[in-house]
């Protein structure tokens, strides 16, 4: 249920702060005062479509925030866990920033989401109605939800089933027309992949192996020129016949100043120095002398290295730009080539699964078929006790299911569309077609009624869905909507002081003229202020003291009313 809504700069609303509680609350007030505006900010918490022309005249953006709390086993903290935000302390914030530039900045527990995501929360908390909004009930498309959400557990277990299996078969049936359109680029995409494997895989190619080939290259390329600088740096360190080698000269040097390195701490630097130099030459000598040796001349070897690196390069221009980015495009191709492969199946056995998936299909969609029969003349019943109770007990209700000639819908294979004979003598026809707003608003009650259990919606929010009757059909109708907050939090916008006596809160909602502004208050009434604003709601500007006295017996019969149901 809401707890609590803040509201700032938004139309003509410049900041206002509510408190809601369980049961009926409902918002009275003079038209324009404000009333629907509050109503399209709990909207747009949930999700509803925003704009910048929201935005307060002088404000840079409008913020709205709802503070939400919900039974632990609900629909609604079952999404948050999917979502991956904290309910810890039991408590949902939804907040929404809008701004004048047109950008939407929604959070649901300080995180930051999308406003589909939004919407798709919104959905399992409230459920707004208003006096042309009855879209479910006007859209045949909507009509078989509304008959499942009534529907047995066994009827969800068929359907889940039957869900299931059409998933199945839709893959099959994909797979099996997808071969018969496309049977020639599928061969060519196969063989394709086949060529590609085989030429990869021959390669042998092996990680960082261009990098080392090219240095092999480089040395064999360079041969000459290698041999000629490590005979020539091998000389200088070790001499020949004609001279001393500079390995010999240093060592000479090393020896002059050891002999005195034990005199002075300089003398003993310069020596360590020498030595060091020494050692590092006889390391160098040693170094040079093992590559002079290894070093040889392959011709073969250097041709064999240019093939390799061809190929390397070829597979590069087709399948990278790396030896990497080449063997992650292998393995790619080959998840590819293995999925076709596997589901290259003998047309009689893919027509064979097909046909088995087709009867699981036709069972469980005619099961299906059976129950929601069961369950719509079970609706049928239900509604039209309802109806009665709202002065419609000669009207008829009747769910119609329309010939499908054995098709197969994700939902069933069935097409259904309710139907309505508001007076006896007149032809039954469709609700959409025939009915009028009263009567609209009536069925719209008696389904809320019905299916304010099995929603689960915590919320339910009426907008003038009284409008258009009076007498004993607005008494009903206000005794109807408090037997739906038996189940779920209702906030009702109402004209009628006969759906105002029936709440369990009442708030008063006017605006005023401020600084040139026009600003929105409300103001919670207790039981004296409640007794004046039926009065006025019953008389208009006049309120009389015979006015004032029936408001007060409305008030009380509306006390005995709800404490006979309790």
């Amino acid at each position: 249920m809401l707890q609590e809504l803040s509201i700032k700069n938004f139309a003509i609303i410049a900041s206002l702060d509510v408190e809601f509680e369980n049961g009926m609350t409902v918002l009275t007030g003079e038209t324009g005062a404000g009333k629907s505006i509050i109503i399209d900010a709990v909207g747009l918490l949930a999700g509803g479509r925003g704009s910048q022309h929201f935005v307060r005249t002088g404000a840079d953006k409008a913020i709205i925030q709802g503070s939400f709390v919900f039974p632990k086993d609900g629909q609604t903290y079952h999404q948050l866990d999917q979502l991956g935000i904290d309910h810890d302390d039991g408590t949902v914030i939804l907040q929404r920033e809008i701004y004048r530039s047109g950008r939407n900045v929604c959070r649901i527990n300080g995180m930051l989401v999308n406003t589909s995501t939004l919407k798709q929360l919104g959905e399992t908390i409230v459920d707004i109605h208003g006096q042309n909004e009855h879209q479910e009930l006007m859209q045949p498309d909507k009509h078989l939800r509304l008959l499942d959400e009534f529907g047995s557990d066994e009827l969800l277990a068929i359907k889940s089933k039957y869900e299931t299996t059409y998933q199945a078969y839709q893959h099959l049936h994909h797979s099996m027309v997808s071969r018969n359109t496309h049977q020639k680029e599928w061969a060519q995409r196969l063989d394709m992949l086949r060529f590609q494997v085989k030429e990869i895989e021959d390669a042998q190619l092996q990680p960082d192996e261009e990098a080392t080939l090219s240095q092999q290259r480089d040395r064999l390329m360079n041969f000459q020129k290698i041999n000629t600088a490590l005979q020539e740096g091998y000389l200088a360190l070790n001499g020949d016949e004609e001279a001393t080698g500079a390995l010999d000269l240093s060592g000479k040097a090393m020896d002059s100043l050891s002999s005195i390195a034990d005199l002075d701490p300089a003398f003993k630097q310069l020596s360590d120095s020498l030595q060091s130099a020494y050692y590092a030459l006889q390391d160098a000598s040693g170094e040079i002398s093992k590559q002079v040796d290894q070093l040889e001349w392959d011709d073969n070897k250097l041709d064999e290295i240019e093939a390799r690196l061809d190929v390397i390069h070829q597979l590069k221009r087709k399948y990278g730009d790396s030896e990497k980015q080449i063997l992650s495009y292998l393995e790619k191709i080959k998840k590819e080539l293995a999925d076709m492969e596997a589901a290259e199946i003998d047309e009689s056995d893919l027509d064979e699964q097909l046909d088995k998936k087709e009867q699981q299909l036709l069972k469980y969609g005619q099961q299906l078929t059976v129950e929601r029969k069961k369950i719509s003349a079970k609706l049928e019943k239900a509604i039209q006790s309802e109806l009665k109770d709202l002065y419609m007990s000669k009207t008829v209700f009747q769910v119609r299911f329309k010939p499908t000639n054995d098709q197969y819908f994700a939902t069933g294979m069935d097409d259904i569309e309710f139907y309505i004979q508001p007076n006896p003598g007149e032809e039954i026809r469709p609700l959409a077609k025939i009915a009028s707003g009263g009567e609209l608003s009536r069925l719209m009650l008696a389904l809320k009624t019905i299916f304010s259990k099995s929603q689960g919606v915590t919320s339910i929010i009426f907008d003038e869905v009284d409008t258009g009757v009076s007498g004993r059909v607005a008494q009903a109708i206000a005794e109807k909507i408090s037997g739906i907050a038996n189940e779920s939090q209702v906030l009702c916008i109402t004209h009628l002081p006969q759906v105002a006596a029936m709440s369990d809160h009442h708030y008063f909602i006017d605006k005023q003229i401020k600084g040139k502004r026009t600003v929105t208050h409300i103001k919670r009434l207790n039981q004296s202020d409640r007794v004046k604003e039926l009065a006025r709601m019953l008389a208009g500007t006049t309120v009389t003291e015979l006015t004032l006295d029936h408001a007060k017996e409305l008030l009380d019969m509306a006390t005995e009313e709800k404490r006979g149901r309790a």
